[in-house]
């Protein structure tokens, strides 16, 4: 499990960015970064704030502590989660495929269909390269 300095830190680091990010908002309405720093600052607050929720919930409770290790650490639900993974890899890929064609159709802006298209061929070669990897393994 993770140390819990780290989470406070995530936590107490997730609340300041989301202050941050509200009051640069206010200084400048129009501001794309202060949007962000919300953003990233809640994922923090968020992540941070359940993982202490988490410890103390199960501080007084072992024998549920035990069962979770096992559940999250059992080959079978390792694999179900693998498997789905790879489902909605392949139907990402039909889906971001659709989405540049209709984007394309639309004429929307060079730049955002652009965009698209370097995140989709990204990700397909991230396949690409984890599947050459494990199939020299294997």
């Amino acid at each position: 499990m993770r140390s819990k300095a780290l989470e406070i830190v995530l936590t107490v680091l997730g609340l300041a960015a989301v202050a941050a990010g509200a009051f640069w908002l206010r200084a400048a309405p129009d501001a794309v970064a202060a949007y962000l720093c919300i953003g990233i600052g809640a994922g923090a607050l968020g992540h941070g704030a359940g993982a202490l929720l988490q410890r103390a919930a199960l501080k007084d409770a072992p024998d549920v502590q035990r069962r979770l290790e096992i559940e999250n650490s059992d080959e079978r639900n390792i694999a179900l989660a693998n498997r789905a993974k790879a489902k909605a890899y392949d139907a990402m890929v039909y889906i971001f495929g659709a989405l540049m064609l209709v984007f394309a159709l639309m004429r929307i802006d060079l730049a955002a269909i652009l965009l698209l298209v370097a995140a989709y061929l990204a990700v397909v070669g991230v396949g690409i390269y984890y599947r050459c990897k494990y199939d020299k393994e294997m």
